[in-house]
């Protein structure tokens, strides 16, 4: 299963300027070009969404066919303990 994002990359026209604004002006030096520099988080958040991080189909596969050999059992007490200890480093 893929998520993808619900926004569409559309392009917006602006209306004609009355005046040229700091971005306009740079666009116009940079001869139509603008650029960018990406935090370190940005650029992480952006290989993320190539899909190269997608699910692993064969890890999920096998995981299922343990459940249901009951090679796999799931221990509650263990999740429990695993979910409060990550809400407990969240909160502090």
């Amino acid at each position: 299963m893929k998520i993808t994002p619900s926004i569409k990359n559309t392009a917006v026209t602006p209306a004609t300027p009355s005046r040229q604004g700091p971005a306009q002006t740079a666009q116009n030096n940079t001869g139509g070009k603008t650029a960018v520099d990406l935090s370190p988080a940005a650029r992480q958040l952006a290989n993320l969404q190539n899909g190269e991080n997608d699910i692993d189909m064969a890890r999920v596969q096998q995981i299922k066919d343990a459940l249901a050999s009951g090679q796999l059992k799931i221990n509650p007490e263990r999740i429990a303990d695993g979910l409060l200890a990550s809400a407990r480093e969240l909160l502090k």
